[in-house]
């Protein structure tokens, strides 16, 4: 069975489970701390594939970093997911689990790529531009890429506007070459 495959069924059963205890919020949370665990410490994101390190030890690392920080929905996905040896899973897990608890609650979201920090009124109008555009409730994801000089890269699903001034000077350089 593909990775795809499992991760999409073992967060669904995660979903429902949470929805049965009416904690898919705090769940949905969770998953996002986890993911961002894995993202700020990529030692953390080996351990979790590594066959040296023992399930046990394993389990005893994610006790110990989450216990009390995360609900006890997702503590038992990390508990039953190690004790069937797919720890390597997880990070797929609570990504799938991030889309379908988006896909439920009509969450879409836009990601942001400016040369510097958006402003609270720049946040709120990316919003409502693309809430017009999709009629959803949209949650805006910032990075900053100061190589943009400045504009902005604007991407929804697989759309992408794009108005940084270095693909502006770009596209200029290929107008002067030809």
């Amino acid at each position: 069975m593909s990775q795809q495959t499992v991760a999409f069924r073992y967060a669904k059963s995660l979903l429902d489970l949470a929805k049965e205890r009416k904690v898919e919020d705090k769940v949905y949370e969770d998953m996002k701390f986890f993911g961002q665990v894995c993202d700020d410490n990529h030692d953390f994101y080996l351990l979790l594939k590594s066959p040296i390190v023992s399930h046990f030890d394993k389990l005893t690392i994610l006790q110990k970093i989450f216990t009390g920080k995360v609900d006890t929905s997702s503590m038992s996905i990390f508990e039953i997911i190690t004790k069937k040896n797919r720890e390597e899973m997880l990070p797929h897990i609570a990504e799938d689990y991030l889309r379908q608890y988006e896909l439920l609650k009509g969450i879409q979201k836009a990601y942001v790529t400016t040369a510097t920090p958006l402003t609270a009124t720049q946040k709120i109008e990316f919003q409502k531009i693309v809430a017009d555009a999709t009629g959803k409730t949209v949650e805006v994801v910032e990075k900053i890429d100061e190589s943009l000089i400045g504009g902005y890269v604007l991407t929804v699903n697989d759309r992408q506007i794009d108005t940084s001034v270095k693909t502006k000077l770009n596209e200029l350089k290929i107008k002067f070459l030809n």
